[in-house]
Parts: C-alpha cells; sequence; structure tokens
C-alpha cells in the first residue's frame, strides 16, 4: 500500500484507436500530486485474436469525459481531490512526447503493471494536469475493462 490516501478509477470504454480522445485519465490540482501506482486492462468482450496498443501521456487541461468518481480504498478516507474521467468527447491538452508508458494488449489476455516504488506515473501539483491512456492503434473495436489505482 502507497502513502497517503489510495484510490481506484474502474470503468469500460470501447477501445477505437486514437492520438487524441483517451479511454481513461486522472486530474489532480495545486493541493495533491496524485500518482498511479497500479493498472490492470483486459477485455470484456468474446475472445477473438484482436490486438492494440496503449499509451499513457502527460497533459495540462482535461478535456470533455463522462466523470467518474474515485472510490476510496479505505472507507475511512476523505474524498479524492484527484477527478477521473473515460469516454472523452473533448481531446485533452496532451504534452507532445510526454510518454510515461506504452504496452501493447491482446484482447484474449489482461495486463497488469505494479510500480516499483519510486517509479509511480505522478500528477504535478498544478491546476488540470493529468495523466491520460489513450489507445493508439488497434486491429479491431473491442471492449476494454481498465482499473487505475492511485494515492495523493
Amino acid at each position: 500500500m502507497y502513502q497517503g490516501r489510495n484510490y481506484a478509477v474502474v470503468v469500460s470504454a470501447t477501445n477505437t484507436a486514437s492520438s487524441t480522445l483517451p479511454l481513461v485519465g486522472i486530474t489532480g490540482g495545486t493541493t495533491v500530486r496524485p500518482c498511479i501506482y497500479e493498472f490492470v486492462f483486459g477485455s470484456s468482450g468474446a475472445p477473438a485474436n484482436q490486438a492494440a496498443s496503449f499509451v499513457f501521456q502527460r497533459g495540462t487541461a482535461a478535456g470533455t469525459s463522462t466523470a467518474f468518481t474515485p472510490v476510496a480504498l479505505d472507507p475511512a478516507d476523505l474524498a479524492s481531490t484527484t477527478t477521473a474521467g473515460f469516454t472523452y468527447t473533448v481531446t485533452p491538452t496532451l504534452t507532445a512526447n510526454a510518454f510515461l508508458y506504452r504496452f501493447g494488449l491482446n484482447q484474449q489476455a489482461t495486463f497488469r503493471w505494479i510500480a516499483a516504488p519510486g517509479s509511480e506515473m505522478k500528477v504535478p501539483a498544478t491546476a488540470s494536469n493529468g495523466i491520460f491512456c489513450l489507445n493508439i492503434a488497434t486491429s479491431t473495436t473491442w471492449t476494454a475493462e481498465a482499473t487505475l489505482l492511485f494515492a495523493e
């Protein structure tokens, strides 16, 4: 468990390939530095031999998305000040070449990443800055299931 308050973002989104519209993202503020320390990606669709490539990228404005209220892993914790979104309809302002992590995934597999201590993906304590996960290539559209765990 990471120090601070820990939260989960659990979403289901269609992974249409896009270099501008994320599947999921978190946006911090000026009072906290959220950091993603674990994520899991998979598919809830019927098994098929399809592939996708995902990238986590920094951004400086959140864009427009369906809001998701992060869930505290410890029910005694306060509500998260970090916001989360999925199914984006307006592109966030993405920071050019600020890629934090890239991975490929076959629809028949599940992928889990856990940060080594000190290697979490961190959001600066700056208004509207965030980290967004985009599907940058896909062999076909399928439903991606994603869980992000972050601390603040």
